[in-house]
């Protein structure tokens, strides 16, 4: 990279990342970004890890330190990294390489639509970033602090105090794992732990029957589909568990407008049949007029 591409990209940038910075700094000091860095700090132990088990693994399959730093930095993304590391070493075309990190982080897909409901107003550079530190275990503390699907207040901060912790969580023992590669063997296992840090937080936002129902549905979808090339179970699990979703969803809703219905007519056939009780005696009445 020339000096003067360096100087045009922060000419072009450099306003917009300074600004963006003095907003942090600012929404530091919100309740909601401090709530957003605790509810990821209850899961960083498990990404620490997994981060850390991650820039072993990139360094150890032949990559140089600041070649997986860069990687690092560019991707975040732990599922896309591990994926293509073995393409890497095999020396696959790079058009093969793309498209397995676009396979493995499909889901992202599905979470920027679910996102676009809280974050459409806002400027479009200031999407891309939020979309660069978007994460698995960020979008589930999102989802369960803010439901509604529609801008509110917080919201932002939230999301800038989670993508900072998390982000610092995996980079700094990511990082740390490339440099101490050597000292660091794979046997430890270390990267299962993100996984239960994951189970976790999953856990925890299981709170109602159809929340079950479309956990079984992905888990039994990601199982079945395991032998599919580049990691697809994943994106097959997403899909059918928010099918499955929407379908449990709809049924309910059904369900309930029945009822509602039910109850009505049950309620407009009392009411008639008390009509009929109290108009009787007055029709004997007449009859007994002379």
């Amino acid at each position: 990279m020339t000096r003067s591409t360096i100087s045009e990209l922060s000419a072009r940038f450099g306003p917009f990342a300074r600004e963006q910075w003095a907003q942090w700094r600012l929404m530091m000091k919100e309740p909601f970004f401090k709530l957003g860095v605790t509810d990821m700090m209850g899961t960083g132990i498990g990404i620490a890890a997994w981060g850390l088990v991650t820039g072993v693994a990139m360094v150890k399959s032949g990559l140089s330190v600041p070649l997986s730093i860069f990687m690092s930095l560019l991707i975040y993304a732990g599922s896309a990294q591990l994926a293509v590391l073995p393409l890497l070493v095999a020396g696959a075309p790079l058009w093969v390489i793309w498209l397995t990190a676009i396979c493995v982080n499909l889901r992202f897909v599905i979470f920027s639509q679910m996102w676009r409901s809280y974050f459409h107003e806002l400027p479009r550079k200031k999407r891309l970033l939020l979309a660069y530190f978007s994460g698995d275990v960020i979008f589930v503390g999102f989802m369960k602090r803010f439901p509604d699907p529609k801008p509110g207040p917080g919201q932002i901060a939230y999301f800038s105090g989670a993508a900072s912790t998390n982000w610092m969580m995996w980079q700094i023992p990511s990082i740390a794992g490339m440099l101490l590669a050597n000292a660091i063997p794979l046997s430890w296992g270390l990267g299962f732990a993100g996984v239960l840090a994951l189970l976790g937080i999953l856990l925890s936002m299981i709170n109602d029957r159809f929340t079950v129902l479309a956990t079984a549905v992905a888990g039994t979808a990601a199982v079945a589909a395991f032998a599919l090339p580049l990691k697809m179970n994943i994106l097959v699990a997403v899909v059918a568990a928010v099918a499955a979703g929407l379908m449990f969803e709809s049924a309910d809703r059904h369900m309930k407008r029945l009822k509602i219905r039910q109850t009505a007519e049950a309620r407009l056939d009392e009411e008639r049949k008390d009509a009929d009780a109290s108009s009787a005696p007055d029709e004997k009445s007449e009859e007994r007029r002379p």
